[in-house]
């Protein structure tokens, strides 16, 4: 009764949200937007049996790269398949797993459109990486004795008080995976509580430790000179917070440098708007005339509109301070792990429940919470303190490496599968 129902109310809305998503794509991606989401690929592209791993935008594709990779290590000649619901997921995917996978969309999650899927790819294993629980998509590979699994699992207490409004629902969702592989003890709790049976749940810690940047820190940041703040992954009304930090920051350092980067590509206009209305001297990522070998540092005091997607993780390694995004509004934070990497001081808002660990980093002063209120005097403290940057990001690197190996753990349940396919 449930999944009919569910079935029922998920294709009223596809039906009418289905114009508005076909149309505000590119015309030369709507075809095979819209016929790889109804389930038809060309299944010449596919061989027997590959790992499908689903990760529905540019965040869990980021995380889905140290377990790719380690699954073309141990197994090269085995084939994997990345889906996204995403455009943005999709191009990243591409720069950043092209050479190893197939790049598609999931179909959307009725059964015509999943068995139409099935007809072409016939996977030994479904992988999901984080929260992404489509019941229809999970049933059905189940009733066709696909193992389906989460990977790098994690549910936000906002969701996870959603769920619990309609766990007669929920539960026979969760029971149909065959693991549930969590970052943590605390989200290994939250699905326990929503019916996930014990046994299938497996605390592996997060993929992020795992994660390294695509490519070296991008050549023109060497054209800047003078200390570097970057804000990262920003969402609406954080980039009028940063700005006004930064323009009183400017009295006490005139040469400092903010790199701005919106969560979001749509924004880049809104944000884009902003700056010319601060008054800022600015410049926009794509309209760097960086050349090859042109090193010689021109620019200070200056804003750079970061409007190009994929580059954040390696420009982190430009920064001296790293301000989280969607960290200041009830969003629940952006991944600090990438300016982690780098050694980089990491400042937070007050909300960054979405990264449970980061408890560890505060209290071992790996990183800071700073309220919107308080952000301009805690970047100030840190930039009269280049030793205290130094230190919080040496500690925040410590961190970083102590809590990796999630993707190994990971590999041992995949393999564990593969064996008994």
């Amino acid at each position: 009764m449930f999944n009919g129902l569910y079935s029922a109310l998920y294709t009223a809305a596809l039906a009418f949200l289905l114009p508005f998503e076909y149309l505000k794509r590119p015309v030369e991606l709507r075809k095979r937007w819209l016929v790889e989401r109804f389930g038809i690929y060309e299944a010449a592209r596919f061989c027997c049996a590959p790992v499908w791993i689903h990760a529905v935008s540019v965040g869990e594709v980021i995380a889905s790269v140290p377990l790719l990779k380690k699954i073309k290590e141990r197994h090269p000649s085995l084939d994997v398949i990345i889906s996204t619901v995403t455009d943005t997921g999709q191009k990243v995917a591409r720069e950043r797993a092209g050479a190893y996978a197939e790049i598609i969309y999931v179909p959307f999650d009725f059964p015509f459109a999943v068995r139409n899927a099935l007809c072409k790819v016939r996977p030994a294993v479904f992988i999901i990486m984080e929260t992404e629980l489509w019941p229809n998509i999970i049933r059905i590979l189940k009733e066709n004795n696909v193992p389906v699994v989460l990977m790098n699992g994690r549910l936000s207490e906002r969701s996870h008080k959603g769920y619990k409004k309609m766990v007669f629902f929920i539960k026979h969702v969760l029971r149909n995976f065959t693991f549930l592989c969590v970052q943590d003890d605390i989200y290994a709790e939250r699905f326990r509580s929503l019916g996930a049976e014990p046994e299938r749940i497996k605390v592996l810690g997060s993929f992020k430790f795992d994660t390294r940047p695509s490519s070296s820190v991008p050549a023109w940041t060497e054209t800047l000179s003078g200390p570097i703040i970057i804000a990262g992954s920003t969402h609406e009304t954080e980039e009028d917070l940063i700005l006004d930090a930064y323009m009183r920051l400017k009295s006490d350092f005139p040469g400092l440098n903010l790199i701005i980067a919106p969560r979001h590509p749509e924004r880049f206009r809104t944000v884009e708007e902003l700056l010319k209305k601060s008054g800022l001297k600015y410049i926009k990522r794509s309209d760097i005339p960086f050349r090859n070998g042109d090193t010689e540092k021109t620019a200070s005091g200056l804003v750079v509109l970061l409007d190009v997607i994929g580059e954040l993780s390696a420009v982190y390694g430009a920064a001296d301070i790293a301000v989280m995004g969607g960290s200041f509004i009830e969003h629940g934070g952006q991944n600090p792990l990438e300016p982690a990497f780098w050694r980089k001081a990491v400042v937070c808002g007050p909300h960054m429940e979405n990264f449970p660990f980061m408890e560890e980093f505060y209290s071992s002063k790996g990183a800071v919470m700073a309220e919107a209120r308080l952000l301009y005097g805690v970047l100030k403290g840190l930039l009269d303190s280049p030793e205290e940057m130094h230190r919080m990001g040496g500690i925040a690197k410590d961190l970083y490496e102590k809590n990796s190996g999630a993707t190994d753990r990971a590999m041992e349940i995949i393999e564990k599968i593969l064996t008994t396919r």
